[in-house]
This record gives structure tokens, sequence and C-alpha cells, in this order.
């Protein structure tokens, strides 16, 4: 079986958030407090936050005691940035210059997937101070499984889909893998939340994702419409099962092992 095409090479999709950067710093999630704490461990760490979109980690960040300078390649997400007052720099990951600058923490949140992994661990392994980390962050909302079937019964009749929990899991592996490859130790943090939304605000959310975000204006309405009548009044109950790899340099857990 041949092997997925990876997501970052779909520039289309990888370049549409700049289109919807006001709904997407409305609606998108926040990370549970308990992972910006394991995170932010003292005043004043310093934090690279690598695609950071409209600053919605980074602000998390900087309000727990961090020194934060954001990378975001759009335009009208990096502008959000500058609204909130967090420190950016407007470039790819791959194209940014670190000019000898080196970070406590370097985070990814919702944005590890944007980037060549082939290009980022060897330049994620320069960048971090010794004892530094990596912190591969994830929101992964999902409705209950009744609402969940509905909606992806309909969605997929436009072409977008909702990876199976196999394939998600398959995906992880494969990300736990490619970060030992790069000698990168893993601890996988997890901490889930229940959350309820109303139709209009999951909706509002939902069309935030580049699989939606690049649709055609007509079938955008049309798939809008059908989810909202699927969901009437009741709004959507939905489980957050937020996820953290946070990475270590394996070399450095060696020899602080002695």
């Amino acid at each position: 079986m041949a092997e997925p095409t990876p997501v970052f090479t779909d520039r289309r999709r990888a370049e549409s958030f700049g289109s919807v950067a006001d709904e997407y710093d409305r609606h998108r999630p926040r990370y549970p407090q308990a992972l910006i704490e394991r995170l932010v461990t003292a005043p004043g760490l310093t934090v690279l936050d690598v695609g950071a979109g409209t600053g919605i980690l980074s602000a998390q960040l900087m309000s727990a005691g961090a020194d934060v300078l954001a990378v975001e390649p759009d335009e009208q997400m990096a502008a959000r940035c500058l609204a909130k007052g967090i420190p950016f720099e407007r470039s790819t990951f791959e194209q940014w210059q670190p000019r000898d600058r080196t970070f406590d923490l370097v985070t990814f949140g919702q944005s590890f997937h944007w980037v060549d992994p082939d290009v980022a661990l060897p330049k994620l392994a320069s960048l971090l101070t010794a004892g530094g980390r990596l912190a591969l962050m994830w929101n992964r909302i999902m409705p209950s499984d009744s609402t969940r079937r509905g909606l992806e019964r309909i969605s997929a009749e436009y072409g977008v889909t909702t990876p199976a929990s196999t394939s998600a899991n398959n995906a992880e592996t494969a990300l736990h893998a490619m970060l030992r490859r790069g000698e990168f130790a893993v601890e996988r943090v997890e901490v889930g939340e229940e959350l309820h939304y109303s139709t209009e605000d999951w909706l509002s959310l939902v069309f935030t994702h580049s699989n939606h975000v690049v649709l055609a204006p007509a079938a955008k309405t049309a798939l809008r419409e059908r989810l909202r009548d699927v969901l009437g009044n009741e709004g959507v109950s939905a489980t957050n099962d937020a996820l953290a790899l946070i990475c270590t340099r394996s070399d450095v857990t060696l020899a602080s092992r002695g």
C-alpha cells in the first residue's frame, strides 16, 4: 500500500488560513491550562512558537510568564499576533533564520504537520538550549459518536473526511518513530476535557479547518446548511483529548543520567 501523501505538501491547504484569520482566532480552542503549566516551569522561559497562527498558544505561554517569539508565514494570521503584542517574525520555519539564537522551549501548536520534518528536525536540534524541550501540541476535539457519524457521512459527500482512529494512531506512531530517528526522547502527555458547543459555534469552528476552508463557496454554503440541519438546536457535546509530545534530545537525556 502506498504511503499517504504528507499534508505539508498540500500548499493550497497550508496557505488557506489567512482567509479565515478572524474566525480562526475567535473559534479555535485554547489549550488546557494543565498543558501550559507543564511547559512553562519558570518565569522568563524563552520560547519559539512555530506556525503560531493568530497567536493562540503564544498568548497563553506569555500569560504564564514565558518570553515568546512567534514565527508565522501568513500575513493575515501574523497581524493578529501583532494586535496582541506578541513579538513575531514572518516566515515559514524552513526559511526562518535563527541567527545563533537558542530557546528553552520550541512549540508547535496544531502546526507540526505543516512543516517538512526532514528540514525541521535537524534545525530544531540546533535551536534548543542544553536541556531544552520541543513540544508538539494538538487540541483533538471530537463530537460524541452518534453525532459524529451523521456529520462525517454528510461531509464525505463534499470530499471532506476525518481520519479514522486507526489512521490517527498510525500517524502518531509514525511521528514517534520520526522523532526517535531525530534523536529525541518523547514523553506523551494527554489532558481530557468535556465541552459543549452551540450549533453555530461548532460550525464556525469546523469551517476554520483547511479541508473546509478550501471548498468552493457554493459547496461550503451547502455543506454548512446540511450540517446545521442535522444538528438542529441541540448543539454538540464533544471531548477534547489534548495531546502534547514533549521531547528532549536523547544525547542530553543520556548524559544527564551519567
